[in-house]
């Protein structure tokens, strides 16, 4: 039955980001023709935002190899818009020639984490979307720039990130000239009051210019977090199929909710999400075939949908 509550949206986007930060996180390297039938699986069941990898150096990520290709394939799928993830002006410049539709760049507010993860601080983060802005209006290309505020709630290094400084680096990355924002639980700290005041003040500043919520499950908070935004009318949310991820600085870190599990709860409230939850549970025993020996998580796929379960509608 459709939501009573007025504050939810009646519809939501999931972003698919396991072939990105899911695989990255991994052992396993899937081939490019596999990631490509993971693509079109997933556009098949409705799935209309995928990020598909990024543009690091392949000795870093040999698994993220073949985002090039992966963006040249994914952008002949009717309606599909692809995203990746570029951490500095290099990785911008493969992603405006790829013809992307988005580039994230991440920003960790976490002075630590920013230091251990990206070799930068997260003003120098800011002075780098600066450079990627003005390569790309330059370039005269339309790829948008979506500035990630990761450890948002807390860092397993520094511990307390406080909110001000969350804040302030949201707003200073929009002054460098991202289009978008949005912020992250990379650690799986967040509990959803801690959701629900950091994205009241986040909206404040950047209204809807914040784009998605990146919510982990490491302690089981996920789909709880995502509801706690979804009360403030947030609509977009990074999700792995089958839980898939983590963070290498966050010990025993699990993934993004799994985007089954996401899609289920969105279409039992009568959240209209556009996708196929049966189709997406096909995909997800095929993915997990092809990663054997890998963790996997999320809850649906062990129980499947309940016979009661009647989405309100495919359109979202």
């Amino acid at each position: 039955m459709p939501t009573s509550n007025p504050r939810l949206p009646r519809a939501a986007v999931i972003r698919e980001v396991g072939l990105r930060d899911g695989l990255q996180s991994i052992a396993t390297i899937l081939s490019t023709e596999r990631k490509r039938e993971w693509i079109r699986a997933a556009h098949a069941a409705g799935q209309r935002e995928i990020e598909v990898g990024s543009f690091v150096p392949a000795r870093l990520l040999p698994q993220l190899a073949d985002t090039a290709d992966l963006v040249n394939y994914a952008k002949t799928l009717p309606g599909l818009f692809v995203s990746v993830l570029v951490p500095n002006l290099r990785g911008a410049e493969s992603a405006i020639a790829s013809g992307a539709d988005l580039m994230i760049v991440p920003l960790s507010a976490s002075h630590a984490h920013s230091l251990a993860n990206l070799r930068k601080t997260p003003d120098e983060v800011v002075a780098e979307v600066a450079r990627i802005r003005a390569a790309r209006d330059a370039a005269g290309a339309k790829t948008l720039i979506e500035g990630g505020v990761g450890t948002a709630f807390g860092c397993t290094l520094q511990g307390e990130v406080a909110a001000d400084e969350v804040l302030r680096l949201m707003q200073a990355l929009l002054d460098a000239g991202a289009d978008r924002v949005s912020l992250a639980d990379t650690v799986g700290y967040a509990d959803p009051a801690m959701v629900r005041a950091l994205f009241e003040q986040a909206l404040k500043i950047a209204g809807e210019r914040l784009w998605c919520g990146h919510f982990h499950d490491t302690r089981g908070l996920g789909l709880a977090n995502v509801y706690a935004a979804l009360e403030l009318g947030v609509s977009r949310f990074d999700a792995c199929l089958a839980g898939i991820g983590g963070c290498p600085h966050a010990p025993g870190a699990s993934g993004n909710v799994a985007t089954e599990d996401l899609a289920y709860m969105l279409g039992s409230m009568g959240i209209a999400t556009g996708m196929d939850i049966g189709q997406v549970l096909a995909l997800r025993a095929r993915v997990a075939d092809w990663l054997h020996g890998e963790t996997l998580h999320g809850t649906l796929w062990r129980a499947g949908l309940p016979r009661t379960f009647i989405p309100e509608t495919l359109a979202a």
